[in-house]
């Protein structure tokens, strides 16, 4: 018998249609023929039996930030998880279960009631499904790793026989292989997760810093920059914004487990051969620092056009003086190159032992525009592929939770040599390619 959908259905004559079908990018906008909001993990198995039974195209989503639109498509049948979004805390064991629908912004805040936090991003409409699945970068990353470091197990739905699906769970014990995919093998290749199990982490006050330069300070002040953030003490994490020269203002942030006084030592480096214009240093509970990093802009739904690349080597100066070449010929004073400092916790662990390659990198990029108007897009398109391209003697590779469909070899480019491995688990679980999207995992073939 058929499987019908269940859970709360939009289609395109209902009034909240335009609102259901926004994802963060709105370049190139897609019109699906029904989005499926799931209440409950039997909504997410009724929807892909659904699909695969009647043979139609399906995206899944939680978090809407793709940055190329994998998770919407037209006409087909996108299965947004956004409602399944329950954070339950065992301050015991300090571990927490919580639904892949939860954002970062509910996360953060749920965890924090009692006294924890995990290791994430910064905007609070984040999904915490697709962040993990691709790797997870954040301020805490240097002192307790990738949010994916931090993953002690997944329930997921996946694909059986020809129409069918079933709810399996993977660990590091069970399902093993499927499991070390969900560590940086990226969001819709394998199966639709429902469920996260976390290690969480005690947490109470910290001490971040602020420091502004202008503009024509880019080139001794990032060189510095590169040179501390990846070295200094892995309880510091910060990142850089070189923004576009009109706004002149070059931004070093950062997040410090531990005392005001401590961070202010170990920022002098930073600061005592360069001249900021600026320079703040605060302690304060691990809330507030989560609210001040909560950029609004990350958001609000526009239309932007990113890319990124990691830094394995200090860039030298010829490639310094490109981005800001770049940064003075800006399509818009939006547009900027954002840094954030790696290494510390994430370079313990082995780059084959998670499918997240990159291990070794100092440093991860992007190169970031915004633009008002549909008509602007060329420009500012052209303006990221550019530096990217002029970027690439001095980068290596891209993070799959950045995608960027001009990149030609993107199984290596995301996933190193783990691309194989993954391709292995892929043919097991979706032999029929069930999940696909433009840069989707492909199986083996006959």
């Amino acid at each position: 018998m058929e499987n019908e959908l269940t859970g709360r259905i939009v289609l395109p004559d209902d009034p909240d249609y335009r609102k259901a079908r926004k994802n963060l990018n709105l370049f190139k906008s897609k019109f699906p023929g029904v989005i499926v909001f799931c209440q409950e993990e039997k909504d997410v198995l009724n929807a892909l039996k659904f699909a695969r039974e009647n043979d139609i195209p399906f995206r899944v989503r939680s978090g809407r930030h793709s940055y190329q639109n994998f998770s919407i498509l037209n006409k087909g049948i996108v299965i947004d998880i956004s409602e399944m979004n329950s954070v339950s805390v065992n301050g015991f064991q300090r571990t927490a279960l919580i639904e892949a629908g939860a954002d970062l912004g509910n996360v953060y805040n749920s965890l924090w009631e009692h006294g924890f936090a995990l290791p994430a991003g910064t905007e609070y409409s984040v999904g915490v499904a697709g962040l993990t699945l691709g790797g997870g970068i954040g301020y805490l990353s240097r002192l307790h790793g990738l949010t994916c470091d931090n993953l002690l197990g997944v329930r997921m739905i996946v694909p059986k026989g020809e129409s069918e699906a079933e709810i399996i769970e993977a660990t590091k014990y069970k399902n093993r292989e499927l499991f070390w995919a969900c560590c940086g093998g990226g969001g819709g290749n394998f199966g639709i997760v429902t469920l996260f199990k976390f290690r969480v982490h005690r947490i109470k006050d910290v001490s971040l810093f602020r420091v502004e330069w202008d503009f024509d300070q880019l080139e001794p002040v990032y060189d510095v920059w590169q040179n501390w953030a990846p070295f200094t003490d892995n309880k510091l994490t910060s990142s850089i914004e070189l923004k576009a020269k009109s706004q002149n203002l070059i931004l070093a942030e950062g997040q410090y487990v531990g005392p005001k006084e401590e961070l202010i030592e170990l920022i002098r480096p930073l600061i005592k051969v360069t001249e900021p214009r600026k320079v703040q240093v605060a302690e304060l509970p691990f809330n507030k620092a989560f609210d001040y990093f909560n950029y609004p802009a990350g958001n609000i739904p526009s239309y932007f056009k990113r890319s990124g690349s990691f830094v394995y080597e200090p860039i030298p100066e010829k490639g310094i003086k490109i981005m800001k070449k770049f940064l003075e010929l800006a399509p818009n004073e939006d547009a900027q190159i954002w840094q954030q400092a790696l290494s510390g916790a994430v370079q313990k662990v082995r780059p084959t032992d998670t499918a997240y390659c990159h291990r070794n990198a100092l440093i991860a990029q992007e190169y970031n525009t915004t633009w008002k108007d549909g008509d602007e897009a060329r420009i500012n398109i052209e303006w990221v592929l550019a530096l990217r391209k002029h970027m690439e003697p001095y980068t290596k590779g891209d993070y799959v939770n950045w995608p960027d469909l001009s990149i030609k070899n993107w199984p290596e480019s995301y996933y190193g040599e783990n691309f194989d491995r993954l391709r292995k688990v892929k043919t097991k679980l979706d032999p029929r390619n069930a999940f696909r999207f433009r840069q989707s995992i492909p199986p083996y073939t006959d």
